[in-house]
């Protein structure tokens, strides 16, 4: 696979208070971004590897910031601006280990999306498809642009990959199941949090990762990845179950290395590596991206991946 990642979905304006503690009494917030599909656009570019991003903004200065930092990442960004804004989420870090999310995204731009926006060709030439189980829970429009982006790119021979994402502010475990089943069923590569492929196949919290993983593969991927966080990583390829540990390191805000570790993972496999090279990489990269506060802003570069194993604290 030798072209680039094309994924499609919502990106939110991000508000960060600066303060630990309730969020009414935060003496400032940071503005940023986030999004999981922009986050994974952004790691997978910053390894080297083309992205391309498509969704819609407002026409308002948060969608200029969204759009101005993807080009910025060297992601080509297919904008479609709207006359709704672009969508918001306030992050409160509640205590120094808990933080809490608001979202301000009903009747966004970004819940516009529909077919039409994911131009033709743009699918079809593309070395995967990168879909969440985010998008679908948007709206009618959304769940549509979803099928039909993984319709022509099952058509066009494109690797699908799918990462289940579960959000329970935008709708229920018994409502997702049905629709990650499908999306599993679409892919080649799927990742989901053992608690999200528990949703999707509906079984109880006594089910192992290595159950978990091939219950999803007999629902059609391949490649299967269940992310376990600080317990590393157990996945299930092309038939052969893998362990990977986590990466030692002090977490200073964990939002986004789901993003971080499926980025790592699909920049080796669009440069042809195999998926244990994948994985050791994927790794690494959901370990950087917790050193850092924001999303995607500790996203490495290829130079950068060896820096936890580093003895010196000063590189020279």
């Amino acid at each position: 696979m030798t072209a680039g990642l094309v994924t499609l979905g919502e990106t939110l304006g991000l508000l960060v208070a600066e303060d630990v503690g309730p969020l009414s009494l935060s003496k400032g917030m940071r503005l940023s971004m986030g999004g999981a599909e922009s986050n994974v656009a952004i790691g997978v570019s910053r390894l080297g590897v083309a992205a391309t991003w498509i969704g819609r903004l407002g026409r308002d200065p948060i969608g200029d910031l969204i759009e101005r930092n993807l080009l910025a990442e060297r992601v080509r960004a297919v904008v479609h601006r709207d006359d709704a804004p672009t969508a918001i989420m306030l992050r409160e870090r509640r205590t120094g280990s808990v933080q809490n999310v608001t979202y301000y995204r009903h009747g966004s731009a970004g819940s516009h999306l529909r077919p039409g926006d994911v131009p033709a060709g743009i699918v079809e030439d593309a070395g995967v498809l990168h879909l969440t189980g985010i998008t679908p829970a948007l709206g009618e429009g959304p769940a549509a642009a979803v099928r039909e982006a993984l319709r022509r790119a099952r058509a066009a021979g494109v690797p699908v990959s799918v990462d289940l994402n579960y959000r329970s502010r935008l709708w229920d475990a018994a409502t997702a199941a049905p629709v990650f089943r499908e999306l599993a069923a679409g892919a080649d590569m799927l990742f989901a949090g053992d608690d999200e492929a528990r949703i999707a196949l509906e079984l109880d919290d006594r089910t192992g990762p290595e159950k978990l993983a091939a219950a999803l593969a007999e629902l059609g991927p391949r490649e299967v990845v269940i992310k376990r966080g600080r317990r590393g990583a157990t996945a299930l390829i092309h038939g052969d179950l893998i362990d990977v540990p986590a990466v030692p390191v002090q977490a200073v805000d964990s939002v986004g290395a789901g993003d971080a570790f499926v980025a790592g993972y699909l920049a080796c496999r669009l440069t042809g590596r195999d998926p244990d090279e994948g994985l050791r990489t994927a790794a690494v990269t959901g370990a950087l991206a917790v050193t850092v506060p924001g999303d995607w802003e500790a996203s490495p570069r290829p130079h950068e991946l060896t820096l936890l194993g580093a003895e010196e604290d000063v590189q020279r």
